[in-house]
């Protein structure tokens, strides 16, 4: 892909609200979608997130009467996904599953574990003062899961899958329903955000932005 495809899959993507129920996005290219994901970047490596891919249609009922920004997407997206961000409990320098990413997953040696602990604990502690509570570090976990969201919705862009970010829901009945209803540990996981996927029902509006100038400062 060159430069002038690059930005035409950008301008081609926009938030759909209502998709073509009767088109569904192929298993190959979801797989595809979702490795867009799993290959993004996070913050020391960490990988703050898990996606759970919602098709049944009575658990996206129950999830509408609660995500007042999906109500057109929820009935009518081929695919739909809650992704999840870590909660203080497993974010922190001193979890296990810190623990286990550094010595399972990037498979370092005892020694630069311990280092790399100690780097992890001063940027928790001082840099950014995460630690202060438990909504601090689980905010800053969501951030990283935004990384995946772009590359997700880019992914499907560059195959002309239409998508929709949603923010809108009830955070505290979300959780509730994921633990009821999803057998989600809501002391390890907490609801980043939700996204929609498919193809749109209606041609997209004519995307609009600011121009650069009144978004881009220079220091030479």
């Amino acid at each position: 892909m060159d430069k002038k495809q690059f930005l035409e899959m950008m301008q081609f993507r926009h938030a759909c609200k209502v998709f073509d129920a009767s088109k569904k996005i192929s298993a190959d290219n979801f797989q595809y979608i979702l490795e867009a994901a799993r290959l993004s970047p996070s913050s020391f490596g960490f990988e703050p997130w898990r996606f759970l891919i919602v098709q049944d249609q009575a658990l996206r009922e129950k999830l509408k009467v609660l995500v007042w920004g999906a109500q057109g997407t929820l009935p009518t997206a081929s695919h739909f996904v809650i992704t999840l961000a870590r909660t203080g409990k497993s974010m922190r320098y001193d979890s296990e599953y810190i623990e286990h990413i550094m010595a399972d997953i990037h498979h370092l040696p005892e020694d630069t574990r311990i280092k790399r602990r100690g780097y992890y604990q001063t940027f928790q502690e001082t840099d950014f003062n995460l630690l202060q509570s438990d909504k601090t570090i689980f905010d800053w976990a969501c951030k990283q899961t935004y990384i995946a969201l772009a590359n997700m919705m880019n992914a499907a862009a560059a195959i002309k899958i239409d998508s929709c970010p949603v923010e809108g829901f009830a955070e505290t009945k979300v959780n509730a329903l994921l633990a009821e209803h999803f057998d989600i540990d809501t002391s390890e996981f907490g609801v980043a955000y939700m996204v929609a996927f498919g193809y749109c029902k209606e041609p997209q509006n004519e995307k609009t932005r600011q121009p650069l100038k009144d978004i881009v400062s220079w220091y030479k």
